[in-house]
């Protein structure tokens, strides 16, 4: 890793005409489904919400009045009916019921044999679906290994050779990984330990951002956006910190060295709290800024149809400036996938610094 190739022109190139297909292609999955009534109106609220929750299907687009999608696994488990798998396509995009099962608001739930929703039958079902979220964390992390395996590979067989490829394009981010955030933050005694976590978890966040924004198939999943994907995330920080932290870590937060005692009894629950509070930060800074950018671009394409109900030509007018700002949003969007996995990375590799800091 001794010389580092520039970034070729082409490179931004492709970048340029992503970020134009990514302004154009989400006006056809924007059209009312089958399960909306054109005679109601755009509802924005119902267009955003269903294009951040999670989902049983994935969309591709409607056509003359019909909503095509890609069917995804149902695999449930009932106490008393035991296990089921079939496709969400047996649904018809929740109109039809399937073996006592129907959606509900994009759940499976359990109904009796008049049709109407068994509460008590539904607490009896596990689901274990391969939903859009569940789909696009099992094809990140497959990318994610075919492209690591690829890079390890490559360093193997082309020992002290320039990088090429996709290696070239990520060893300056592996570099700086290690270099600015895991040794200035953990120290050069501790950072190989926690470097690979750091890795994963930067790579992992910024591939699944980039696939948010992504309007078509195998992107669109809003797979940050869901709050339990980042829980868990900032579980695993807390977690780490905590099985990582010496005594001098757990003296500062119990008893601060030379403060009084009667000031300890305020200061002392304050940094106890602190130690949930700091994942719990974690969790709500990516959560929140993942689905505050979609709900954003979301709104002003939702003026175009809105404006549009009122008068045609109110639609178009309208549409020439939701476009030019929904092109810098994305834009911006590009930046923020990067910048919430440099910041999450960042304050988890500075966590495992205090908890290892010497005296």
């Amino acid at each position: 890793m001794k010389h580092l190739r520039s970034i070729k022109t082409n490179y931004y190139k492709t970048i340029s005409l992503l970020v134009f297909f990514l302004v154009l292609i989400p006006k056809t999955s924007f059209s009312a489904g089958p399960e909306n009534n054109k005679n109601e109106g755009f509802n924005a609220g119902d267009m955003i919400l269903h294009h951040i929750y999670d989902a049983h299907e994935w969309h591709v687009f409607d056509w003359k009045g019909k909503s095509y999608s890609i069917p995804l696994p149902i695999i449930l488990f009932h106490k008393e009916r035991g296990l089921s798998v079939f496709m969400s396509s047996k649904f018809n995009h929740g109109h039809d019921t399937y073996k006592n099962y129907k959606l509900d608001h994009g759940n499976v739930v359990c109904i009796n044999d008049s049709g109407e929703l068994d509460e008590a039958q539904t607490a009896k079902l596990w689901d274990f679906s391969i939903t859009k979220n569940v789909f696009s964390l099992l094809f990140s992390i497959m990318l994610l290994m075919i492209i690591f395996t690829t890079i390890s590979n490559r360093y193997r067989k082309n020992t002290n050779q320039a990088p090429r490829g996709i290696q070239s394009l990520l060893e300056p981010i592996i570099l700086f990984i290690r270099d600015d955030i895991a040794k200035s933050a953990i120290g050069e005694k501790d950072y190989k330990k926690y470097l690979p976590f750091l890795l994963t978890v930067f790579f992992f966040i910024f591939l699944n951002n980039l696939l948010g924004l992504v309007p078509f198939f195998p992107g669109g999943a809003n797979l940050t956006g869901n709050i339990a994907v980042p829980m868990v995330m900032a579980s695993l920080v807390f977690i780490i910190t905590t099985l990582s932290g010496k005594k001098y870590y757990w003296k500062h937060i119990f008893a601060m060295p030379g403060v009084p005692k009667p000031v300890l009894l305020i200061l002392t629950p304050i940094e106890i709290f602190g130690v949930f509070l700091k994942p719990l930060v974690l969790m709500i800074r990516l959560f929140a800024n993942i689905t505050a950018g979609h709900i954003i671009i979301l709104s002003f394409f939702s003026m175009i149809f809105i404006f549009g109900e009122m008068h045609p030509l109110a639609g178009y007018g309208v549409s020439i400036f939701s476009g030019l700002f929904v092109l810098f949003m994305m834009t911006l969007e590009l930046l923020v996938a990067f910048l919430q996995a440099y910041v999450f990375t960042l304050l988890a590799a500075m966590y495992f610094g205090m908890a290892v800091e010497e005296h």
